[in-house]
């Protein structure tokens, strides 16, 4: 009979196989955002440059907070904040809602709406920026093509193929050079690269996340601490915050 040092040596690759397989399934979420931005770069990379100056994974320091943004174009028709999604199967949800849904089949997932996480990037830019006034700021949601978009919104969302097109239909121009150059340099000078400190970015968001699902289960609204209570509405029952009208927020 075979000993366990014996069935080692003539299957470890089957062995290094499974161990890729694993590590690859813990850090799949991870590598799949990092290939849509990277993709969503090259595309970027198109753009004239004598017109546009593209800034891709900025992080910036806001009083004690820090905001990753996936690309900054910074150019003579505004600032265009694009907020880049990897995501599989059908995506629907509007402007308004905290959240979005993402159907595969019967499996269905939530992720934070995407319009909202662009204009907490944009109310950070507002913030550095704020010496330089009248700043035309347009936000972008691109998805890949691995997504089905069924979204009612009038921001932009658009699939990454046609990302192109969706910036040049912006052609009035509120920027010169000069201040393009200026808000280009600037948002350079305070890119932070410290590893610790995108880190530290990213185990925030995980704890803000925990934080915030840990609410909703106790039925605790947690953008206003009201309670979260099942209502009526027009197309049925629906979970949402005892102080509306004042807090909107809902549960799908």
């Amino acid at each position: 009979m075979p000993t366990i040092i014996e069935l080692l040596k003539n299957f470890w690759y089957i062995i290094l196989i499974m161990i890729v397989i694993a590590i690859l399934d813990i850090f799949k979420p991870k590598i799949k955002g990092v290939l849509g931005e990277k993709s969503v770069a090259l595309i970027l990379s198109g753009l004239d440059n004598t017109n546009y100056k593209v800034i891709n994974n900025i992080m910036l320091q806001v009083g004690n907070r820090t905001t990753q943004i996936d690309h900054i174009i910074v150019s003579n028709f505004g600032i265009f904040v694009i907020e880049t999604k990897n995501y599989k199967g059908w995506i629907t949800g509007n402007d308004y809602d905290d959240y979005w849904r993402q159907t595969i089949y019967k499996r269905k997932e939530k992720l934070y709406n995407p319009i909202k996480q662009n204009y907490g990037h944009i109310q950070a830019l507002k913030e550095v920026l704020r010496d330089i006034p009248d700043i035309n700021y347009i936000s972008i949601v691109a998805f890949t093509t691995n997504a089905d978009l069924k979204v009612t919104v009038k921001t932009d969302v658009v699939y990454t193929i046609n990302l192109l097109k969706t910036i040049r239909n912006y052609n009035s121009k509120t920027i010169n050079n000069l201040g393009k150059e200026q808000i280009y340099r600037k948002l350079i000078s305070l890119n932070v690269d410290s590893k610790d400190t995108r880190k530290s970015h990213v185990e925030a968001i995980h704890k803000n996340v925990s934080e915030k699902n840990n609410k909703i289960k106790g039925n605790i609204c947690p953008r206003c601490g009201g309670q979260i209570l099942l209502r009526k509405g027009k197309y049925g029952q629906f979970k949402g915050c005892s102080n509306f009208p004042k807090c909107r927020f809902t549960i799908k």
